[in-house]
């Protein structure tokens, strides 16, 4: 296992979206927060997706684009928005592989919880790891997106 951190270049990352293969590198020219989360519908995981709902303006004002990433399939991801009104890219990583190249990881060797800030040309500006401070993900992601106009 590798661990993407600050200074790194998003590796070449292909996804499940709803609509097919999503190229996470063919988002890059403005900041990207891409957020790795355990689970859709459970407590923390919807806690989190709910507190970047709150702020996705601010990031879209910032300049920046939000994705969610879990094990999760496009259905439960649909399920997942549609119910908690989340404005911003479901992604799947079904097999959990994108995660380990990341170095994505919570003790025991479960689905960790993990937030990655890209500046536009790719870069990781930060990386933030923490499977109970929710709401510290968004804080911290907003305030280097913000620093990064």
């Amino acid at each position: 296992m590798t661990k993407l951190n600050a200074g790194d270049a998003m590796p070449e990352t292909t996804l499940v979206g709803p609509d097919g293969p999503v190229q996470l590198r063919d988002r890059i020219g403005k900041p990207l927060v891409v957020y790795f989360y355990p689970k859709d519908e459970t407590y923390g995981c919807t806690k989190e997706a709910c507190s970047f709902r709150d702020q996705y303006e601010d990031f879209i004002a910032a300049g920046a684009e939000v994705i969610g990433i879990s094990r999760d399939d496009a259905e439960s991801h649909r399920k997942f928005r549609e119910n908690h009104r989340l404005p911003f890219t479901l992604l799947s990583d079904p097999r959990g592989e994108v995660a380990e190249r990341w170095g994505v990881r919570a003790p025991l060797g479960i689905p960790g919880r993990s937030t990655f800030v890209f500046d536009k040309a790719g870069v990781v500006r930060h990386r933030f790891d923490a499977n109970l401070r929710f709401g510290k993900h968004v804080d911290e992601a907003l305030a280097i997106v913000k620093s990064l106009v």
